[in-house]
């Protein structure tokens, strides 16, 4: 019998909590009840008390509900879902969860779901599903279920869409995906500039037996990835296309976050790994651009996308960045440098052809990298199917390495 979690502020939503939980019960199903309030008592009795999600995170709940600061107990509450969510995952004792909240408590909830696996049933019945979602969601598996009327009481119209919540969370729970022979996965990240890379050498690896999945490298993208390869979905990694990092670096709007890298380097992935598009950094309408940058080269990518010339100092600092995230690396990794071009635009005769940059780019890469990582150069640009054809033989034979 399946358990599900009701994560919420028992304090002030105990009551609808405790309904749902009602409505979970009469389907046949476990409930158990996870109390982050923090200011008065809760108004149903929890399962795992406010005291317990605070010390599984290691907080002082006693001096934190003495301060009186409601700012910093969402703040700590944030922390703890999180922890005590993990705990009971990794310990087999729950199989989805539900929240309902308004501000702080989609904040605490939403918080615990995005460390749970993907797959895993979640489901958030807020205030604020109906506008802005990302900071909520971000990039997993979260359903968020508009609650029409404030999280404030029972009445005709909450006791519908709670109703409907319970049964969604249960048939949620209730559904198993079908059972297939998958091919095993690869991921690969991908931008306009190296898409026929990315294709030539996913066609290679599908023909070898495995399921090719492309991530455009939007910061989304690469964040959306790298959550994928920690669930621990994914066989090996094609990471042609690490141009977030530029944006991270510079400033630009395509930031995958300081993690981009990292996941595949520390799960021990077979991977390979490209400076891909790391001569740009992007920027909306030209009058988006910092006033600091006047006088780089740009190239207008369409009306929306200004793309701007990484130059020596930052290809520099680049090239040290991707080698001491793929320097985390516990599996067999490769670097593969594309000495002709690293994107469409940065080959000879392109606008954002700047030997002197990639000569920077090149050389710090290669003088922070482990010593035990190969570094793969190939006299071509990254588009050139002869530096596809070497991503894809070398990931496979990363592949088969015992």
């Amino acid at each position: 019998m399946p358990t599900i979690a009701l994560l919420g502020t028992m304090d002030t939503k105990g009551a609808e909590h405790g309904f749902v939980a009602e409505q979970i019960r009469a389907r046949g199903h476990r409930t158990l009840l996870i109390d982050v309030g923090t200011a008065a008592p809760p108004q149903i009795q929890p399962d795992i008390s406010r005291e317990e999600v605070a010390k599984a995170a290691g907080l002082d709940l006693a001096a934190l509900v003495a301060r009186h600061d409601r700012g910093e107990a969402v703040a700590a509450m944030s922390q703890a879902a999180p922890a005590i969510l993990s705990k009971l995952h990794a310990e087999g004792r729950i199989d989805g969860v539900i929240s309902l909240g308004g501000g702080g408590g989609t904040a605490i909830a939403t918080a615990g779901m995005r460390v749970l696996p993907l797959g895993f049933p979640k489901l958030m019945v807020s205030t604020l599903a109906s506008g802005n979602t990302a900071r909520y969601v971000d990039v997993k598996d979260i359903v968020m279920m508009p609650s029409i009327v404030d999280v404030a009481g029972l009445n005709r119209i909450s006791r519908q869409i709670l109703a409907r919540a319970a049964g969604a969370i249960c048939g949620m729970v209730e559904t198993q995906p079908p059972i297939a022979q998958d091919k095993p996965i690869i991921v690969a990240s991908m931008f306009g500039n190296t898409t026929e890379c990315v294709q030539k050498a996913k066609t290679t690896l599908e023909a070898a037996g495995y399921e090719v999945l492309v991530f455009h490298a939007t910061g989304t993208g690469g964040r959306t990835m790298e959550s994928l390869i920690e669930s621990g979905l994914v066989t090996a990694v094609l990471d042609i296309t690490t141009t977030e990092w530029a944006d991270e670096l510079v400033g630009g709007f395509l930031t995958a976050g300081p993690t981009r890298l990292e996941a595949a380097a520390r799960k021990g992935l077979p991977a390979i790994v490209v400076p891909g598009c790391l001569d740009m950094v992007n920027f909306h309408a030209p009058d988006t651009v910092p006033a600091k940058f006047a006088g780089r080269t740009f190239y207008r990518h369409n009306p929306q996308s200004t793309l701007m010339r990484t130059n020596p100092a930052e290809c520099a600092e680049l090239g040290r960045i991707l080698a001491e995230k793929v320097n985390l690396s516990v599996g067999p990794v490769t670097v593969l440098l594309p000495k002709k071009a690293i994107s469409v635009i940065s080959a000879e005769g392109q606008p954002f052809h700047d030997p002197a940059a990639d000569t920077a780019l090149f050389g710090a890469i290669k003088m922070h990298l482990r010593r035990d990582i190969p570094v793969v150069e190939i006299d071509a640009t990254i588009n050139d199917p002869i530096f596809a054809e070497t991503c894809a033989a070398t990931l496979l034979s990363l592949v088969k390495q015992p």
